[in-house]
């Protein structure tokens, strides 16, 4: 099996498919156009705007139930204008006229009238027996449809009729964008969309930032996305309005939905005043996000590479305040915020409460329940309650907070965590066992430098309070009591020391706005105070993270970040070397570790299985898969050892795998790794590839001293190139040793090692200390022997292959229906080829294929399931479409939706198995493919195709697929021509 590695996309070819789409969209081609728009999501199934493009082509080409869902679930916690206005419409195609309705009544409160949309709000009336629709535009204009003719629109403002001036329109009064409850009935029937949000239909949002050349922002009105906003920047020198131009803002989603334009602005330094601050703001005097920006900044004080302080932290560790004081600044998530006051609430030992005050300070929460469930809280006693008259943004909260916080030990925690027992008390340890520890923050599953387990890969928060409160006591038994200096504390739980607040003081709303940054600020300001900030790697806080700003939060950040290394220049330097030395590793790994340990006394399982791969996917991976689910059904634990430049990576081998990976250099811990694996219990060794080890994992298993089983997937042991393919670019022919040195000479070596007869003295040795050698076919265990005489393999097929049932027969067995969005079927005969179709795989003979093809003008035309290795080079033969690279679970769906004639192995070199030839045979296709290896053996013993010769000519080779496949053809595809 050869080796495939993780596979990624260029933009430009994801681009390219979508510009293909959209002509074939235009030309009225749609079955085309969705073809081309799925191949753009598989090969980039992440990004949202190719997901919303999908989903309008969806719906042009009439499956308007598909482009519902898929907008749908575009749309779950982002809902946008046009997303909205394209599920009305598929929802309408599709006859879910209830679903409909109910995305009107929300695109018509908040977004107004769309003139598209009237057709559709009459015939979801008239289906729903609604009395009739109604929409205001932003310019209180209200347009109504589905009543009787000529009836009119009653319109109410608070509850009071509002007179109607004659005419044959409608407006709303003239103060309604600051009026109170608006509703438009008929007959006393409140309409379809009769009740618009004021607020939303006259929105403009917005955001500014600095950057090196100046001040730069969008804004976008959502009820009038082609309505260039209207801005006015204020600065010492005066108002003066903005000038807004149509783009796009980065790569991220703008407000318009993904990949849609807002409108931009950038306005140079020199065209501001240097002094003051600026601000950007909209008609009714509002500050964008951002605003406003402070122009002249305090003066800056580097604290990287070299600081230079300017104050002393305490030579002698202060006494314990007799008080401590919880922050929790809250704005909206009722529930988060509860479960985590809760949670708070709970965690407090009986000794602590007294001396513990957990303040909460409401940021002008816009919900009533939240507000009131505070109120309760606060009557009860369990809480000290501030509240904002409007909100004023986080670094504000924090400092209504502080005002008294004076001889206090002040915890700053965000309202999207949860704690466990112990969490404060480890904290606070951890504050006063060295003079001058100014902050503490824990571990946590988001929380950038102090994430766990891996820094550069926040998770969610999975499992809970009861997820957190196992965490937490796993922390306090890897690392109770221990620290870990870091540049900076982290905001979302911050445990400030009396006296460092008291000489730092408290955070600066003027210079952060509405939050993030602020805690850095402060560390800073301490940091230059002599003061040192420590991480808690005995205590772990859960975080939701990125709750509190939502969409904002990538402007916010840009902003504050450029005001911090103005400030403190060097800071971003500074927080690099720190992530470069990680000095948390050594606590992170203590931890993981720990949690492996408990979770297999959990578990319940009787010892482990060591699957030794290579970690590049593939063929080896989805046997590993397989043998993992064997070794659980076993009641074993699979760990997975891949290699890493320093060393192995463990991995929890289970389907439902939930332990983090565990890193170990080898030899420096070897020690610890070898301990590790035999308290889990190792008995087992099944060596699947030694790739990218060096020689490591053959010393590990000495060290072990375990019986292990060696699996033989390809011809890394005995081919420095692994697949036998030479210089050629096809099967070598197994030359002698010279030819070897010779091949290896000009293509390199892929595992390594140079020296043939090196690499095939260390097999040897492999196979010869191995319990049993496992090969997938007796074809395998026929070469390996030519090789290893010593040797006896024992063949154990990677799959069923049913010999004794017919190809009808076979596929019978799996009745996973066809997919649809493949390119529909015309008169040429379609040979289907699976997989990821490289050098080794053939990619030179489908091009030539495909060439020769439209060369002599045959009815021929190929579909790659797949990816290749220049898929371009393939499609622009215009005989050829790449669906792109496609899950597991998908493969046998997709092959059937291309309804093929027959399918095509184009495999250059001896393969030692080949799942796509099973998904062929499953998907009910006669496979044709060159007579070497275990393919042509499959081929033959089942009778479920036929082998050419390798090398046969291209045209040959084409000439022979037409032939096999309208021989071979299936009465219930259309015919070849």
């Amino acid at each position: 099996m050869n080796r495939q590695p993780p596979h990624a996309v260029p933009e430009k070819e994801v681009t390219a498919a979508m510009r293909q789409a959209w002509r074939l969209a235009a030309a009225g081609q749609h079955a085309q156009a969705v073809a081309w728009m799925g191949r753009a999501a598989r090969m980039a199934s992440g990004d949202r705007a190719v997901r919303f493009a999908q989903a309008a082509v969806l719906l042009g080409a009439g499956q308007a139930m598909q482009a519902a869902q898929g907008i749908e679930q575009l749309m779950v916690g982002q809902e946008f204008r046009a997303g909205l206005k394209l599920l009305v419409l598929a929802l309408c195609g599709a006859g879910a006229w209830s679903r409909a309705a109910a995305a009107l009544e929300r695109f018509f409160t908040r977004y107004g009238f769309d003139p598209d949309l009237c057709r559709a709000a009459t015939l979801v009336c008239q289906r729903t027996g609604q009395t009739g629709w109604c929409a205001p535009d932003p310019d209180g204009v209200l347009h109504w449809g589905g009543l009787p003719v000529p009836a009119r629109p009653e319109i109410l403002l608070d509850g009071q009729p509002c007179p109607v001036q004659p005419g044959s329109g409608l407006r709303l009064p003239p103060h309604w964008r600051h009026g109170g409850e608006i509703v438009v009935r008929h007959a006393g029937a409140v309409l379809l969309g009769g009740r618009p949000d004021r607020a939303a239909l006259c929105a403009t949002l917005g955001a500014m930032w600095p950057d090196d050349h100046g001040l730069a922002g969008w804004a976008f009105m959502p009820a009038r996305p082609d309505h260039c906003p209207v801005l006015h920047l204020i600065d010492a020198r005066g108002r003066r309005p903005l000038t807004l131009t149509r783009g796009k803002v980065g790569r991220q989603d703008s407000a318009a939905g993904p990949g849609l334009p807002v409108w931009t602005f950038h306005v140079p330094w020199q065209a501001m005043a240097t002094g003051g601050s600026v601000r950007v703001v909209r008609p009714d005097g509002r500050d964008l996000s951002g605003s406003p920006l402070p122009i002249g900044l305090p003066a800056a004080w580097p604290v990287f590479p070299a600081m230079r302080g300017r104050g002393v932290a305490p030579v002698r560790v202060p006494p314990c305040a007799t008080q401590c004081r919880i922050v929790i600044p809250v704005y909206a998530d009722r529930a988060g915020t509860l479960a985590c006051i809760d949670s708070v609430l709970a965690s407090l030992a009986a000794s602590a409460q007294a001396t513990t005050e957990i303040m909460v300070v409401d940021d002008a929460t816009p919900d009533p329940d939240l507000a009131r469930a505070l109120d309760a809280l606060a009557w009860q006693g369990r809480i000290v309650l501030r509240r904002h008259a409007h909100n004023r943004g986080y670094p504000a909260a924090v400092c209504t907070a502080l005002a008294d916080a004076q001889g206090r030990d002040v915890v700053l925690l965000n309202s999207d965590t949860l704690v466990a027992p112990g969490w404060l008390e480890e904290m606070r340890h951890v504050a006063y066992a060295r003079a001058d520890t100014g902050t503490v923050s824990p571990l946590s599953n988001d929380a950038t430098i102090l994430t766990w387990p891996a820094p550069a890969r926040p998770a969610p928060l999975t499992g809970g309070l009861a997820a957190v409160r196992r965490l937490m006591d796993a922390a306090r038994r890897a690392n109770g009591g221990q620290d870990v200096e870091i540049p900076t504390a982290h905001g979302f739980c911050m445990f400030i020391r009396h006296d460092c607040l008291r000489q730092t003081g408290g955070f600066r709303p003027e210079l952060f706005g509405r939050g993030y940054g602020e805690e850095n600020d402060f560390c800073m300001r301490a940091r230059l105070g002599g003061w040192r900030h420590r991480a808690a790697v005995g205590a772990f806080v859960g975080h939701v993270g990125g709750v509190s700003f939502a969409s904002a939060r990538a402007d916010l950040l840009r902003r504050n970040i450029w005001i911090l290394n103005r400030l403190f220049p060097g800071y971003d330097a500074l927080v690099a070397a720190h992530i470069a030395a990680d000095p948390l590793r050594v606590a992170r790994h203590r931890l993981s570790v720990l949690v492996w340990c408990r979770g297999m006394v959990e578990a319940g399982l009787a010892g482990a299985v060591l699957l030794v791969s290579h970690g590049e996917g593939g063929g080896v991976a989805r046997v590993v898969r397989a043998r993992a689910r064997h070794a659980l059904a076993a009641g074993r634990l699979p760990v997975v050892l891949d290699p890493t430049p320093e060393g192995f990576v463990l991995r929890d081998g289970r389907p439902d795998a939930h332990w983090p990976d565990l890193n170990f250099a080898w030899p420096a811990q070897e020690t610890a790794l070898v301990t590790l694996l035999r308290a889990l219990g190792v008995r087992q060794v099944e060596i699947h590839h030694q790739l990218g080890h060096d020689g490591r994992a053959r010393a590990l298993c000495r060290v072990l001293a375990l019986p292990y089983e060696y699996y033989v997937h390809d011809y890394a042991g005995l081919c420095p190139r692994v697949t036998l393919v030479g210089p050629a670019g096809r099967y070598c022919g197994e030359p002698d040793a010279a030819g070897c040195a010779a091949c290896v000479s000009v293509l390199g070596s892929v595992v390594g090692e140079r020296d043939v007869a090196r690499l095939r003295r260390d097999t040897a040795r492999d196979l010869a200390g191995a319990r049993r050698v496992i090969v997938p076919s007796a074809e395998v265990a026929l070469r390996l022997g030519r090789y290893f005489p010593h040797v006896t393999p024992h063949v154990h097929a990677l799959e069923d292959d049913g010999p004794a049932l017919s190809l009808p027969q076979f596929a019978a067995r799996d009745a996973t229906p066809a997919a649809t969005g493949l390119p529909p079927r015309n008169k040429r005969c379609r040979v289907v080829i699976v997989g990821g179709i490289g050098l080794e795989k053939g990619h030179a003979i489908v091009l030539a294929a495909a060439m020769d093809a439209r060369a002599r003008d045959l009815p021929l035309e190929f579909v790659v399931v797949g990816h290749t290795a220049d898929d371009a080079a393939l499609q622009e033969t215009g005989r050829v479409f790449v669906t792109g690279h496609y899950d597991e679970a998908d493969g046998l769906a997709l092959v059937r939706g291309c309804a093929g004639d027959v399918g095509f192995l184009p495999a250059l070199w001896p393969e030692t198995w080949c799942f796509t030839l099973t998904l062929l045979w499953r998907a009910g296709l006669g496979a044709v493919a060159f007579d070497i290896g275990t393919i042509a053996q499959r081929i033959r013993a089942t009778g479920r195709g036929t082998c050419v010769p390798l090398g046969l000519p291209v045209h040959q080779l084409n000439t022979f697929l037409l032939s096999y496949a309208r021989i071979g053809h299936d009465v219930a595809r259309p015919a070849c021509s």
